[in-house]
């Protein structure tokens, strides 16, 4: 990818073979997604989408990644008000989980379990940067007095994303604006400064 970021057909096609990959992970299932498929998709030779990414692994993982840097910090701005913020990053997340994301990332998740390697950048790259902007705003909001660490942040994380992950792998539920508020009112009550007086 160094080098084609200044010329503006191939950045365009980039955009479009991230954004196809995502789509038809989504519509078809990550399982059923080729290159071909995704090079037919958006228009552009299989040598094109080998020239920057070596198997869909990687088209996908790059997928995730980009829409976390490119988009969402456009969409997501904090105000301040610890609780509204949670709602909202959470809000956002299962939004693009449900519409984008969701299959994109089980699939990914999967073929992680038996490549270490993979995990290790999943982790780094998608999941990582997820937790620790939650754990931010949940931070900020203890120093604020706003909240109080009456249980770890790093547990309250893990309930607010293990949520999402659980419905994503079962599909039992819904991931959706009412989850994001029924968890942010979970997190208010975890870690409300009242909970330290008992």
């Amino acid at each position: 990818m160094v080098g084609t970021r200044g010329r503006p057909r191939s950045e365009e096609a980039r955009i479009a073979i991230l954004k196809t990959a995502l789509r038809l992970c989504e519509r078809d299932g990550y399982q059923q997604v080729t290159i071909k498929a995704i090079a037919d998709e958006a228009g552009v030779g299989r040598q094109t989408v080998y020239r920057w990414w070596p198997d869909k692994t990687e088209v996908v993982l790059d997928a995730l990644l980009d829409l976390t840097e490119r988009e969402l910090p456009q969409m997501f701005h904090e105000t301040g008000d610890t609780l509204r913020d949670v709602e909202a990053i959470l809000r956002l997340t299962f939004d693009y989980s449900q519409r984008i994301t969701g299959r994109a990332l089980v699939g990914v998740m999967a073929d992680a379990q038996s490549d270490p390697e993979l995990s290790k950048r999943l982790q780094g790259m998608v999941i990582g940067p997820r937790r620790a902007a939650l754990r931010d705003i949940l931070r900020r909001g203890v120093e604020a007095g706003t909240l109080a660490e009456s249980v770890p942040l790093s547990l309250v994380v893990d309930f607010a994303w293990g949520t999402m992950w659980y419905r994503l792998l079962s599909r039992h539920a819904p991931i959706n604006a009412a989850l994001a508020k029924e968890i942010t009112d979970a997190v208010a009550l975890m870690l409300s400064p009242g909970t330290l007086d008992h």
